[in-house]
């Protein structure tokens, strides 16, 4: 089976979340269910500089106003299709926002472009390739069956996967006519959205097959809480919708094997992490004390729960553990949390921004990992710390609900406890998980237990690449 992926961002190319972790890891994954992927990404210059021997496939004289090529070239075992738009693209800031954090104001043209190359790919003008099925990701590819459908691409199954609800891509009706798409697609079940175009609505409304990254997830978009304004469509979509958990790649994510580590380790060496250990106390400048060290890797904003954590550092530290956030986001928590390490110097430490080797070391070289989300999606750094054991502290939300098994009683008898998870998502609520965490690992042999588990667990591709390749085979055989 062929399939044509759809991303603003593939890594190891181009990164800014989750999203890109799932469209470069997915289609590896999906290779032994023998399916054929080809991903279609955009052009960014970090993406141009990176692949090699690129051959030319498709050229467009007018996509939405400007020319573009569609190179073929492969990369860390992905094949893909690079949309080289540099009116869209070739730009210093990052893919979305400019050099000072704000949205690019033309982020409608450059993703309904990409969108639109897809659906040409899908409807076959690419010599001598048509996909099976086309897999779109989030509302920046979500156009592409919207285009799909106006522009008739017969027979060919879509799917869209929701990573975030939250980003909908929602734009001013203004921007419909440089869309190109005919005057009736502007409508409640077309892209029309209170008034406003929306992006990811189309999508919802005209994929063939509805994802999201975890099953509890699935459920939660389709409460108003959740929701975030679309759960009407979504619930008229309930029989499309599925929710599969997101995996990493173990392969790159590996304890026994990860050249970014200090020191590398298994479940029966775990005392072999003292070796990261030290490097997370010198690089946030910890003090070397037995507390434990207590980490977050992630983006700094309401969302991810960091205004909570922010609210009882000094809390954390009075209980004995110690903080390494690595993180970048919201100027406002940014600042709140570099005043915490400046209050407590030797007990909390703060590096802004994204640092990929640096987040390896502290998944190994930490004891626990803090994840205080308000919603999430799937979450990921929750199985890189399942798999380095470092226990996660989670909300009781989302993918985390899903993958992480409570610290409880009964899971403490039984053996099979993987982290802690809290409820209700407030800044109490997290001190209270801290404390558990700060009472479990007193007792080195429960906690050591729970570190072996959480290793065990099988936080890969595996089986969630076989419900996707099982979900395909279900679309095409429908469409046959």
């Amino acid at each position: 089976m062929k399939v044509l992926s759809v991303s603003s961002e593939v890594f190891p190319l181009i990164k800014t979340g989750g999203l890109a972790d799932v469209a470069g890891a997915l289609p590896i994954a999906l290779k032994p269910h023998g399916v054929e992927t080809k991903t279609l990404l955009p052009g960014y210059p970090t993406v141009m500089k990176a692949i090699r021997n690129p051959v030319v496939r498709l050229e467009f004289a007018d996509l939405l106003g400007e020319k573009a090529t569609v190179f073929e070239a492969e990369h860390d075992g992905i094949s893909l299709f690079v949309l080289d738009a540099p009116a869209y693209y070739n730009r210093t800031g990052g893919p979305y926002v400019d050099a000072t954090g704000k949205d690019y104001p033309d982020n409608w043209r450059r993703f309904a472009a990409l969108s639109l190359a897809g659906s040409e790919i899908a409807a076959g003008l690419l010599p001598g390739w048509r996909p099976d099925l086309v897999h779109v990701h989030d509302w920046q590819s979500a156009m592409v069956p919207v285009y799909m459908r106006y522009y008739p691409t017969p027979e060919l199954p879509s799917v869209l996967t929701i990573h975030n609800i939250a980003f909908q891509g929602q734009f001013g009706a203004d921007i419909f006519p440089g869309l190109r798409l005919p005057a009736h697609a502007f409508s409640i079940e077309g892209i029309e959205y209170y008034g406003d175009v929306g992006f990811l609505k189309g999508g919802l409304q005209t994929a063939l097959a509805l994802t999201t990254v975890s099953p509890s997830y699935a459920e939660e978009i389709l409460t108003p809480e959740f929701g975030m304004g679309l759960e009407g469509v979504i619930a008229s979509r309930a029989n499309s919708l599925h929710g599969i958990v997101n995996g990493i790649d173990d392969g790159i994510w590996d304890p026994q094997t990860d050249p970014m580590i200090a020191q590398t380790y298994g479940a029966a060496t775990l005392k072999d992490r003292a070796a990261n250990r030290k490097v997370v106390i010198e690089h946030f400048g910890l003090d070397d004390d037995d507390g434990p060290i207590f980490c977050v890797v992630s983006r700094l904003t309401w969302q991810k729960g960091m205004d909570l954590l922010a609210r009882i550092c000094g809390d954390i530290v009075r209980l004995g553990g110690k903080l390494a956030i690595l993180g970048a986001g919201d100027a406002a928590l940014e600042g709140a949390l570099f005043a915490a390490a400046g209050r407590y110097r030797g007990r909390v430490g703060v590096s802004a921004g994204y640092n990929e080797p640096m987040s390896h070391l502290m998944q190994a070289g930490c004891d626990g990992i803090i994840i205080p989300s308000r919603f999430e999606p799937c979450g990921l750094t929750q199985l890189y710390g399942l798999r380095y054991g470092c226990l996660p502290i989670v909300a009781r939300t989302g993918g985390l609900n899903d993958t992480i098994i409570d610290a409880n009683h009964a899971a403490l008898q039984a053996k099979v406890a993987t982290g802690i998870q809290f409820s209700p998502v407030t800044a109490d609520g997290l001190l209270q998980a801290i404390r558990r965490a700060m009472h479990l690992f007193q007792d080195r042999k429960v906690w050591t237990q729970m570190q072996k588990q959480g290793m065990k667990s099988d936080v890969s591709w595996g089986k969630s690449a076989e419900r996707y390749a099982a979900l395909y085979s279900s679309l095409v055989s429908r469409g046959a």
